[in-house]
């Protein structure tokens, strides 16, 4: 048996990449149950609640029992629905949001398929996934939800556009889309880290990413005020649980983009010794935990926006001002001429 655990071997090396996948997998889950209670703990805190506080200590397994509540619930399908790509609308946001976890890096090593084009993976698969949306908004064969799958399409593609500029200028200082060279570019401490010269970009990222995985104050989609619950309206049970899943495990994939792309991934803040006896998967999780905090935090405090202010931002203010970094980035290369080999 033991050519099925040898990388040298196809069969072997199939057996740990579906190992690694699936363990990869459940512990996205697992995390995934905690971090929906932080975000509803500091939501409450906001407000001066308590939050859940019932189920198993201090409301540690509240994320579990709606889990078993979901499952155990009928699934309604509306009568005038279009039955097969209504319940595959979330089965496709969920694959594509758990699929896009194929090349980020948590460690050294630890990363399922270390490809030189990495983020772009990702942006393909981002860019797919307005389509679970779109979908079950459609087959809904009702008005909010169709709304609400319009309003995300045009807005996953709007943000898009100045997230793929903000990457050119990280790929423009690093010469490579790979994950693992970008974390590897900025070791040597925190004022090594992409953050500090590519601090407005940063910012434009974060502002998209909220915008891109339907975060508040950009949650229009689902906007409760005006379509009752956007695209989710006739989902109820499993099919809308595994919506809510992948839009989480999006929000927790844009806080890791964020710490590979500016805050140096799973490198220690300062290049001393004693600080890599810290295992350097807690690095990174640190640092995804304090961007999750930073989006429950603006979910709590922030107003929504209005449909034409959330484009009139991401068009008429975004999109110049990474297009104008990327050309001063890339100018400031050519005239220092400090610009890596391509591929490096």
């Amino acid at each position: 048996m033991a050519f099925l655990f040898d990388p040298a071997n196809p069969w072997g090396w199939t057996v740990l990449k579906l190992l690694h996948i699936v363990g990869l997998s459940v512990a996205l889950l697992i995390i995934l149950a905690f971090l929906l209670l932080m975000d509803r703990k500091v939501w409450a805190a906001v407000q001066l609640r308590k939050g859940p506080n019932v189920v198993g200590a201090f409301g540690l397994l509240q994320s579990f029992a709606d889990l078993m509540k979901f499952v155990l619930k009928e699934v309604i399908v509306p009568a005038g629905a279009n039955k097969p790509v209504f319940l595959l609308a979330p089965l496709v946001s969920f694959t594509l949001a758990l699929a896009a976890w194929a090349v980020v890096p948590i460690a050294p090593g630890w990363v399922v398929a270390d490809i030189n084009v990495g983020f772009l993976y990702i942006f393909a698969i981002s860019s797919l996934g307005v389509y679970g949306v779109i979908m079950g908004g459609w087959a809904s064969n009702s008005k909010y939800p169709f709304l609400g799958g319009l309003r995300s399409a045009a807005q996953m593609v709007s943000y898009e556009v100045s997230i793929g500029f903000v990457v050119i200028t990280v790929l423009l200082l690093v010469g490579s889309l790979n994950l693992t060279t970008i974390v590897t570019h900025q070791k040597g401490g925190f004022w090594h880290w992409h953050v500090w010269p590519l601090l407005p970009m940063f910012v434009v990222f974060y502002v998209s990413a909220l915008a891109e995985t339907n975060r508040p104050p950009f949650d229009l989609p689902e906007a409760e005020s005006e379509l009752v619950a956007g695209f989710a309206v006739e989902y109820s049970s499993t099919p809308y649980l595994l919506f809510q899943i992948a839009e989480y495990l999006n929000i927790v994939l844009m806080c890791s983009m964020m710490t590979v792309l500016f805050w140096g991934g799973w490198l220690p803040p300062f290049d001393w010794a004693p600080l890599y006896y810290i295992p350097p998967v807690l690095w990174f999780f640190a640092k995804v935990v304090f961007f999750f905090w930073t989006f429950a935090m603006v979910k709590a405090m922030v107003p929504r926006y209005r449909y034409d202010q959330l484009m009139r931002l991401g068009w008429k203010i975004f999109l110049p001002t990474s297009l104008a970094y990327v050309l001063l980035v890339a100018g400031f290369l050519v005239l220092t001429q400090t610009a890596p080999p391509a591929g490096g």
